[in-house]
């Protein structure tokens, strides 16, 4: 994959990487197969051309194909991979701190949010289809908060040098707020309301006030 193409949007559309992506549909083992007899796991995401900038919506995915298991793949016994192509990630400049972040984790990586497919069946059962691809952290926290089906893979070195040289040119770091001196705190009492301090001087206590005793 080259990754000099061009990483800023222009009025031709925006960056973007064609893709495609390998779901894993595996028999379940232990005692989980007592309800459930298989599973679908993402297995990889495979850079299909040269980073390019799109315009609007990807085209509709065409139909999965069963495929061999890749060289040097996860073997295993009993599973059977299915192709999913025409798939697009797409860099969006407002979500520069989610590539960031993505770029800053120990191991960079593609997130899949997928779905069963109830309309797509395989010995009765729906197939797993990818929704979407991206190289968001925030995407992939948004689609695990509402419950949906993501997996991730490491993605490789040409990648994430394409990546990261669309954030070098986008992010820019949150200024950090200057954190306000101990001595500036309101003062409060013991039940956390404010403590007021008088300017004005007390009266004298007992045995304060001037003269000496009477001889």
């Amino acid at each position: 994959m080259q990754t000099d193409a061009n990483v800023s949007p222009t009025g031709a559309g925006r960056p973007s990487l064609p893709v495609d992506v390998v779901m894993r549909r595996e028999p379940v083992t232990g005692p989980m197969a007592r309800w459930q007899s298989w599973r679908w796991v993402l297995a990889d995401v495979l850079p299909a051309g040269a980073p390019l900038e799109s315009v609007g919506h990807p085209a509709p995915a065409a139909a999965p194909q069963e495929v061999q298991p890749l060289p040097g793949a996860v073997a295993v016994d009993g599973a059977r991979y299915w192709l999913h192509a025409g798939l697009l990630v797409t860099l969006f400049r407002d979500d520069a701190e989610g590539y960031f972040l993505n770029l800053n984790s120990p191991q960079p990586c593609f997130w899949v949010f997928w779905r069963a497919d109830d309309e797509q069946l395989l010995e009765g059962e729906p197939v797993a289809v990818p929704q979407i691809v991206t190289l968001s952290y925030h995407d992939a926290g948004r689609w695990l908060d509402a419950q949906e089906k993501v997996d991730q893979v490491p993605a490789p070195p040409a990648v994430v040098d394409w990546l990261r040289a669309f954030v070098d040119a986008h992010h820019q770091p949150e200024a950090k707020r200057r954190r306000r001196p101990e001595s500036f705190k309101p003062l409060t009492d013991r039940f956390g309301q404010p403590v007021r301090i008088s300017t004005e001087k007390l009266p004298p206590g007992p045995g304060q006030q001037g003269g000496g005793h009477g001889g």
